[in-house]
């Protein structure tokens, strides 16, 4: 397999499956682009259909797009290990999955990833709305899950790589959270494949202006 992902310190996308291959310890070639650059676009549109990362290429199949790689990764290679065994966990897991997928935006907008930066902003009305559903999810699954794993349902799965660039953005900005949303938070962070990431994000050169935001805290 070839993952082709953005630079380490700011591609939260691009985050979440090279996670997943990293705490299963799935060999693949890993491809990392750089999203400022000017040739980003033109290697990127070779392999992408939408020219964007997180995109993975496995033989003649090519597959974009986060929750689909890690979708893919988890029944073609890991059995379906990657979500809860309980169907009934496993439909709430894909629903919180899916509700990180396709919402949050003004958090995401406010708050880019940006592993290496220390910031402070000005938070909006909507972000704070964001901010306080994430902090009900960690607070309620952690309290449901702790002492099964600690995770977002008891095992480490796709739920939890799905929300590991939130736990980033937290730290970045520096989000006051409750005391149980606070203790996933840092359970998060002190995954091992995660550390190992941004270990690697600090050693990155390149700069992408538009995720610089905010100042420095």
């Amino acid at each position: 397999m070839e993952l082709y992902i953005g630079n380490k310190n700011y591609s939260s996308w691009s985050l979440r499956p090279w996670l997943l291959t990293d705490k299963y310890g799935l060999k693949l070639k890993e491809v990392r682009l750089d999203l400022g650059s000017e040739a980003f676009s033109k290697q990127v549109s070779v392999v992408s259909p939408t020219c964007k990362v997180p995109t993975l290429v496995d033989g003649e199949l090519v597959v974009w797009e986060s929750l689909s790689i890690c979708e893919y990764i988890n029944e073609a290679y890991l059995s379906g290990a990657a979500w809860p065994k309980s169907t009934g966990l496993r439909a709430q897991a894909r629903a919180l999955s899916a509700e990180m997928h396709s919402g949050f935006n003004a958090l995401r907008a406010a708050m880019p990833m940006n592993v290496k930066a220390k910031r402070h902003i000005v938070i909006s009305e909507a972000v704070e709305k964001d901010i306080r559903r994430i902090e009900q999810i960690f607070a309620e699954q952690y309290r449901k899950h702790s002492k099964s794993g600690g995770w977002l349902f008891g095992e480490w799965s796709i739920a939890d790589a799905m929300f590991a660039p939130v736990l980033l953005r937290f730290q970045t900005y520096n989000v006051n959270l409750n005391e149980e949303a606070s203790e996933y938070v840092n359970h998060g962070l002190s995954c091992s494949s995660l550390q190992k990431w941004c270990a690697m994000a600090e050693l990155e050169q390149e700069i992408v202006t538009g995720n610089e935001v905010g100042k420095p805290a």
